[in-house]
């Protein structure tokens, strides 16, 4: 007579592996964010605690919720690539377009936009290429500042959007930061906050817009087209 195993070994195996590696990530996000805390902008500490996201649930989720709409969904299947932005090139179009705006300000700031460096093998990985890759451009279509309590006021703008994981993660860094470093900072942020949140509800899909083949829109013409009521 064959003997018949019962006993799931295997499925035990693979929800132990499976809790194994959600602790893991629980625990890497954690360091990335107390770092975070710890130290001022900290560019590194904001790169692993995005890194690790990609493979989150909260991701997965977020992916799954931005695909409702037909525009966003089409552009992640196409996975859409845009080539490392020619600044020069840029500052050739109309002083009132996009491009020359955004060439003009990277250009101002002294900072150089560098191609996100994400293998992309996911509709995760995608999206978080894609939202580096076009950072600078929504803050410049917002209105939102790339310092401070500004930049916050633009992961909350995200967060309504499309439910950036690290967004989440960054505004409650600020609001503890605030809380326990600097106190008399709190009510600007939680309006800065309230702010962002709101105009990222009543917004169209910034994630499904190809910028870089209309560079020579004017920003107005962008906002008034996205329904983004810029506050600058």
């Amino acid at each position: 007579m064959q003997t018949i195993n019962t006993h799931p070994v295997q499925p035990l195996k693979l929800d132990s592996e499976v809790q194994r590696q959600m602790n893991f990530q629980f625990l890497t996000a954690m360091k990335a964010f107390f770092t975070l805390l710890t130290t001022e902008d900290n560019i590194d500490a904001v790169d692993e605690l995005s890194s690790i996201l990609i493979h989150s649930r909260a991701f997965e989720l977020a992916a799954e919720s931005m695909q409702t709409d037909p525009d966003v969904a089409h552009l992640i299947k196409e996975r859409y690539y845009a080539p490392v932005h020619d600044l020069e090139r840029l500052l050739q179009y109309p002083e009132d377009s996009l491009g020359y705006l955004y060439a003009s300000t990277l250009k101002e700031s002294g900072f150089e936009r560098i191609d996100p460096e994400i293998i992309v093998n996911s509709d995760t990985a995608y999206i978080e290429h894609r939202w580096q890759q076009t950072h600078d451009i929504w803050h410049l279509v917002t209105g939102f500042s790339a310092s401070g309590i500004d930049e916050i006021g633009l992961q909350a703008f995200y967060l309504a959007q499309f439910r950036l994981p690290l967004a989440s993660m960054l505004i409650a860094n600020a609001l503890m930061s605030a809380t326990l470093l600097a106190p008399e900072d709190l009510p600007q942020l939680l309006q800065t906050i309230e702010r962002g949140w709101t105009m990222g509800l009543k917004a169209k899909p910034l994630f499904a817009q190809k910028w870089e083949e209309a560079w020579e829109k004017p920003l107005s013409q962008w906002r008034d087209e996205l329904n983004i009521q810029a506050f600058n």
